[in-house]
């Protein structure tokens, strides 16, 4: 499923990160998308056995172009819809570690059957 969703998000031409996995040293790109899997869980039970599994993201677009950053992050959650993905709501601002960078988040869902 990290696939599907990085695939997705670089037809942005924007590039792709897992949440944590730019090194200390490395330079922020100017903008970029970042994803955290926060669980992947099983769901509707039946005779103990699970009839599909939910992938519960985090995702993030950080930018030192704070208008590109409300921007794309509306882009991938139409490329995502249409790529089967449940967008939930309209995002939220998230802290960034660098001062030049400003981010915005939002979470999404992909049910496997």
């Amino acid at each position: 499923m990290k696939d599907l969703l990085i695939s997705v998000l670089e037809q942005s031409g924007y590039p792709v990160f897992q949440q944590g996995s730019l090194g200390k040293d490395e330079k922020y790109p100017d903008s970029f998308f970042t994803f955290w899997n926060n669980e992947t869980y099983g769901d509707d039970f039946y005779d103990n056995e699970e009839n599909f599994t939910v992938w519960d993201f985090d995702l993030n677009f950080y930018s030192t172009n704070p208008v590109l950053v409300d921007e794309m992050l509306i882009k991938a959650s139409k490329k995502l819809k249409e790529s089967g993905f449940i967008v939930r709501g309209k995002g939220h601002d998230v802290a960034s570690d660098e001062i030049t960078h400003t981010g915005r988040g939002i979470k999404i869902l992909k049910i496997e059957i």
